[in-house]
């Protein structure tokens, strides 16, 4: 199939940018890398009146460090990450998530603003900068604003963009030092979306910690304080600690009746863990 028509503009600027989706008369979509966008419009899921290309406003293909944020524009690529064209500050966590996204065409092309405001519960990012405390910057005609990620994605398919707003770019926060971070997917196959996620961000000096289990129905499941799933204590041996059955009630306790979706998470969700205690490969291209 091919699209249905649609007038194009590529504005060069931000403020050219909020200009053209103020004019706006009809539908108007933001297209950045395509890979989540150009098939919907093959397929004529979306029809919109007008497409904004915004790869061509510097900002958004920018990235730099503010004190111990990196700042990473919407248009960086998952390839720009990968093969180190921007710093990463969070020990290379950044690098290993990228890397097994998709395939090399696709990271090639792909933007990590457009991964996150497409916010398929799939993605990689969604997960993984919500699990390293990341916020997202988002301009307007009324300004900017910062939203944390677990705000921004509200759910499957769905964030907090307010009409007439744009996501300018990511910050994130350096890894802790001594911090341990652990990111496993379940996919049928290398490549394709997940079906499970598991993260984590484990500081055992501090006994504090984060994780994520993803690739839900919705936005990811996020414990932002993560104790519970280690007996109410994390510390050095937080991997031996590991408690599967609060994991699975943490996902009882958000929806999930399926018992073997459950087990499957909560399988996913330990060998994070462990990999953040040195255990397990990244990725799982077999079923659990």
């Amino acid at each position: 199939m091919k699209p249905a028509p649609f007038a194009w503009e590529r504005p060069a600027s931000l403020p050219a940018l909020l200009d053209g989706l103020d004019r706006a008369t009809g539908s108007v979509k933001l297209i950045a890398g395509g890979q989540s966008l150009g098939p919907m419009l093959n397929l004529r899921l979306v029809e919109p009146d007008l497409v904004l290309d915004i790869t061509g406003i510097p900002e958004f293909r920018q990235a730099r460090m503010e004190g111990g944020t990196l700042v990473l524009g919407a248009c960086v690529t998952h390839a720009d990450i990968e093969d180190g064209r921007v710093p990463d500050n969070t020990g290379g966590a950044l690098r290993r998530v990228a890397s097994a996204i998709a395939y090399r065409p696709v990271r090639n092309r792909g933007t990590i603003g457009g991964s996150l405001v497409h916010a398929d519960p799939a993605a990689d990012w969604v997960s993984a900068l919500t699990a390293l405390g990341a916020s997202v910057e988002i301009a307007g005609r009324s300004g900017r604003r910062t939203l944390p990620v677990e705000a921004f994605v509200t759910g499957a398919l769905d964030v907090a963009l307010r009409p007439g707003e744009v996501l300018v770019a990511i910050r994130i926060p350096a890894r802790p030092e001594g911090a341990a971070w652990g990111y496993v997917k379940h996919c049928a196959k290398i490549g394709e979306f997940a079906h499970a996620i598991g993260a984590v961000l484990i500081e055992p000096d501090s006994g504090r910690g984060r994780a994520v289990i993803g690739a839900v129905e919705g936005a990811p499941l996020l414990l932002t304080e993560a104790s519970p799933l280690f007996g109410g204590r994390i510390g050095a041996d937080f991997a031996a600690r590991f408690d599967p059955a609060a994991a699975d009630a943490a996902l009882i306790a958000a929806g999930m009746a399926d018992r073997v979706a459950r087990h499957v998470h909560v399988t996913v969700l330990a060998r994070a863990v462990a990999q953040a205690a040195g255990h397990t490969p990244t990725t799982l291209p077999e079923a659990a």
